[in-house]
């Protein structure tokens, strides 16, 4: 492996091998995306991981593990909050809040660790490693890591390590190193590149701890199956508060782990609407935005097919968002699956929209909201006053807006764009 990325050679195999992908019927596909491509000595690290995953996920006495610290540690389940002032401001339908930001440690991140770290120490393994963006999963795999007794690296961009100092103080309280990343943008792809290099090379003594539901075969489905803990509570929820499933899903997509959590075990409810929210930034040229499906094509990044932002040479391109947790150029391979098959909707929402969202939450819910999180409030704040007053819309409230108090002050401060 190269110590930023895939070389070209190994791509153009990788996209032919996807291509084939339905026909063979191998495993960590969703119809031409996911899949596994990647040099040899990653191979085998991964085929182990699944092979590990497999068993763990086939022992009762694992899932009862993980249900264990869940309730006792996490704090779930979550609530499922009716967000009334917000809905009787708006008009239309009624709005409910997922509230993953009451999650110990203040986001949707601690559920996939939780169980990736539980998975590390059947496996024997005391070393681990992260990538982060916005920082919450960075601290939520210290956190883990400091439960169980585990060494623990975070790869972060450096510019993200400026736009959540606070994060990066947190994840070092928690006895991490954070390693700051300094090529290409300094965001959350070149923090996935400087992880990936680490695993290749440390494999056989590291877990790489991925957060969102991207990367290589096994990991889209370790995070998901870890991550639908949120779908599974709303669905009993709602029955219990509402007497029926919602109209509507909406979650913010960066690479889409919150998102996925939430609609996967609404799969096969087709009545149930899918909606996407990606990060639509500044603009809808490259480098202005980071909404891989709604701006990317098919490709394969990080070892694995799925849609993403690329520039005129077919590279993974420059991305912008407001929240650094959705500063990526590619999605997950089930989100690319859903949109190609149109289970799901994605639309995007802009940086300012997030911040008016950020803003109105707080407001009338005494809720202050991170600002991924804030991208599918954003979305729902505009449909609701289009739908029927029956009409039933889930938030996924994927973090709260504590690490991102001081970005978004500067912000008042400098540009006044909440005056």
């Amino acid at each position: 492996m190269s110590k930023v990325k895939l070389n070209k050679v190994e791509l153009s195999r990788a996209e032919h091998d996807a291509n084939g992908a339905e026909e063979r019927k191998e495993p960590g596909y969703f119809g031409e995306f996911g899949g596994q491509f990647v040099p040899d000595t990653l191979k085998q690290a991964l085929d182990y991981l699944a092979e590990a995953y497999a068993k763990a996920k086939a022992d009762p006495g694992f899932k009862e593990e993980v249900d264990y610290y869940l309730k006792h540690y996490v704090g779930r389940p979550s609530p499922l909050y009716y967000a009334r002032r917000l809905s009787e401001n708006l008009g239309g339908a009624r709005i409910y809040l997922k509230r993953e930001d009451l999650n110990h440690t203040g986001a949707h991140k601690i559920n996939n660790v939780i169980g990736q770290a539980l998975l590390a120490k059947r496996m024997g393994i005391k070393r681990v490693i992260a990538e982060t963006g916005a920082g919450q999963h960075g601290v939520a795999t210290a956190t883990v890591c400091a439960l169980f007794g585990m060494d623990c690296v975070v790869y972060m961009g450096e510019e993200d390590t400026r736009r959540q100092a606070l994060n990066v103080f947190r994840m070092q309280l928690l006895g991490a190193k954070v390693v700051p990343v300094t090529a290409g943008n300094r965001t959350l792809k070149e923090a996935v590149d400087a992880a990936l290099v680490d695993y290749a090379e440390n494999y056989r003594d590291t877990y790489y701890m991925l957060g969102s539901a991207v990367g290589p075969y096994p990991y889209p489905d370790i995070v998901r199956d870890f991550q639908s803990v949120i779908g599974e509570e709303t669905k009993l929820q709602a029955v219990e508060q509402l007497g029926r499933y919602p109209d509507y899903l909406i979650a913010c997509v960066g690479g889409g782990s919150n998102a996925i959590g939430l609609f996967a075990p609404f799969y096969h409810d087709r009545e149930v609407k899918f909606i996407g929210v990606e990060p639509g930034g500044k603009g809808t040229r490259i480098g202005e935005n980071a909404a891989a499906i709604t701006y990317g094509r098919p490709t394969v990044i990080h070892g694995f097919r799925c849609y993403a932002i690329l520039d005129q040479d077919g590279e993974p391109g420059t991305t912008s968002s407001i929240a650094a947790g959705l500063d990526y150029p590619g999605v997950g391979p089930e989100h690319s699956f859903y949109h190609a098959t149109k289970r799901a909707e994605y639309v995007t929402v802009s940086d300012q929209e997030a911040l008016d969202a950020f803003r109105m939450l707080s407001e009338t819910e005494g809720i202050i909201p991170a600002l991924e999180s804030s991208h599918a409030v954003a979305y729902a704040i505009k449909l609701a006053p289009t739908l029927p007053s029956d009409q039933i819309i889930v938030v996924n409230l994927s973090g709260r807006g504590d690490k991102d108090a001081l970005q978004v002050y500067e912000m008042i401060k400098n540009q006044k764009v909440l005056s």
